[in-house]
C-alpha cells in the first residue's frame, strides 16, 4: 500500500465491513507510521494522520487526537475533529472527555468550518445542560455566520430530545 490515507481508506472499508481481525492487522502495520505522521512539520501530513485515526476507528489514539485538536493548522483541527466525531458515534465517552474544548472551538476557533465540525461531534456526546445553552446561543445569535447558527440550532434540539433540558 502506497500511503497512509490509502491504508486509511482500505481501514474504514474494513470497519464499515465488520472486519475486525483485517482491521486490527491493518492498524498494527500502520501504527508507526500514523504516528510518525501526526508530528510531521507539515500540516497535511498532520491532516492526513489525525483523520486516519478514526478511518482506523483507533481508539487507542485519543490522546493523540487531542493533540490534533490543538493544532495550530484548521486543516489539521478539522481532520481531528473528523475522527473525533467518528470515533464517538458508538461511544459518547469521547466526546464527554473532550467537551470543555469543543465547547472552547465552538465558541472561539478562528475557522468557522472547524466549528461546524466541532458542533457535528458535540451531537455524539451526552446532552449535557452547557453545551445545550453553548448550541441555542449560537444557534440564536445573529452575529455568526448562518450554516453556523443552523448546525448549532439543529444539534441542539437534537440533545434535548436526547435527553437534555427543553
Amino acid at each position: 500500500m502506497s500511503s497512509l490515507a490509502d491504508a486509511a481508506a482500505q481501514a474504514d472499508a474494513l470497519a464499515e465491513d465488520g472486519s475486525e481481525r483485517e482491521l486490527s492487522q491493518l492498524r498494527a502495520q500502520w501504527d508507526d507510521e500514523l504516528e510518525a505522521q501526526a508530528r510531521a512539520g507539515d500540516f497535511r501530513d498532520r491532516a492526513v494522520a489525525y483523520r486516519a485515526i478514526g478511518q482506523f476507528r483507533f481508539r487507542t489514539k485519543r490522546e493523540l487526537l487531542r493533540r490534533g485538536l490543538d493544532d495550530d493548522s484548521p486543516a489539521v483541527r478539522g481532520s481531528a475533529l473528523l475522527a473525533l466525531e467518528k470515533l464517538s458515534r458508538d461511544h459518547p465517552g469521547d466526546v464527554n472527555d473532550v467537551r470543555p474544548l469543543l465547547h472552547e472551538i465552538v465558541t472561539h476557533d478562528g475557522n468557522e468550518a472547524v466549528r461546524r465540525l466541532a458542533v457535528a461531534a458535540l451531537k455524539n456526546g451526552s446532552a449535557r445542560p452547557d453545551t445545550i445553552q453553548i448550541l441555542r446561543s449560537l444557534g440564536d445569535d445573529d452575529e455568526q455566520p448562518r450554516e453556523l447558527r443552523e448546525a448549532a440550532a439543529k444539534v441542539a434540539q437534537l440533545l434535548r430530545r436526547k435527553g437534555g433540558p427543553k
